[in-house]
């Protein structure tokens, strides 16, 4: 008998795997005979999960959805993957998705072994997990899922977007400081198009195909940053932080690209900010020195910033 469930098992991590089996290679694989392989398919059958079998030369066994979400076999660097990205994924602007991510990773590490408990812990202990911005919009994990569904799919999508309909289509979801934006082709107007997805609703899948296009410069995420550096005002920002160049790229959720390391606790910000009062913020959060060497609207601003502190320290008016 425990022969038989380690064998299905192992049976079961293949399957899993997004690909078709024949009995033969299952066999192979497993060291028994196809007559074995069929009598364990049916068996996991009787457990529920939903294994499909297809007949012919190019025919044999793969798992598909069913009515009922089976457990899961991961292996050690999979189940290593899932459970740190749980305890990042709380703070994303997805309306439900941190309890739902509290939840799961309860279950994990209820029956995670103590090896892998260990490395969760400690890469949980480097991996900041992201803090919501005040007011930030949520986005529909429904609207979500129906987009990427559709763009997989290569399929159009209607949408309602500021109140009009819409026949676009969607090519990719690019998260932006902590926004999704959708790239998609706007059919109606012959062109492409960036669509923030806490703005749309009501999305649709129409099941008509098109032909695969070329975004503007190879590069979906770096076509929406212009696009969106486009239309709103930016300031080329330059400043020196005292503080780690790690500890900078977590603190500020930058791309690491922006902060180059001058030593072990200094580094150069190089990036661009869309508003002066939230990048101003920024900085004071860090709750280090810093010198900021441009714009000159953002020395400015904290001189500003910091009469206003001084008066109000001192009771002034």
């Amino acid at each position: 008998m425990a022969e038989t469930s380690s064998r299905l098992l192992r049976l079961l991590s293949h399957l899993q795997t997004p690909r078709r089996w024949s009995a033969t290679e299952l066999a192979e694989r497993l060291a028994v005979t196809p007559r074995t392989i069929r009598r364990d398919v049916e068996r996991l059958r009787d457990l529920g999960y939903p294994v499909e079998t297809t007949m012919g030369p190019t025919g044999g066994y793969r798992l598909v959805a069913g009515t009922a979400m089976p457990p899961l076999l991961l292996d050690d660097e999979e189940a290593v993957a899932v459970a740190v990205s749980l305890r990042t994924v709380g703070g994303q602007p997805v309306e439900g998705i941190g309890p739902a991510a509290v939840r799961a990773l309860a279950k994990l590490e209820q029956v995670l072994p103590s090896r892998l408990r260990h490395r969760v812990s400690a890469l949980g202990d480097v991996v900041e997990a992201p803090v919501p911005e005040p007011d930030e919009p949520n986005v529909d994990p429904g609207v979500l899922a129906v987009i990427a569904a559709a763009a997989s799919a290569g399929e159009r999508l209607r949408l309602l977007f500021r109140d009009e309909r819409r026949v676009v289509e969607p090519h990719r979801l690019v998260p932006v400081r902590r926004r999704w934006y959708l790239l998609a082709f706007d059919v109606a107007r012959d062109d492409w198009r960036v669509f923030r997805v806490d703005r749309v609703s009501e999305p649709s899948r129409t099941g008509q195909r098109y032909p695969a296009r070329d975004v503007p410069g190879g590069d979906a995420a770096a076509y929406v940053l212009d696009r969106l550096y486009s239309v709103v005002p930016t300031f080329e920002v330059d400043a020196t932080l005292h503080l780690p160049a790690a500890d900078a790229v977590r603190a500020l959720r930058t791309a690491p690209g922006e902060i180059e390391p001058i030593d072990a606790g200094t580094c150069r910000l190089r990036g661009r900010a869309d508003t002066l009062p939230w990048l101003a913020n920024r900085l004071l959060m860090l709750g280090c020195p810093f010198e900021v060497h441009g714009p000159p609207e953002l020395a400015s601003h904290l001189r500003d910033l910091a009469a206003r502190a001084a008066a109000a320290a001192t009771g002034g008016g």
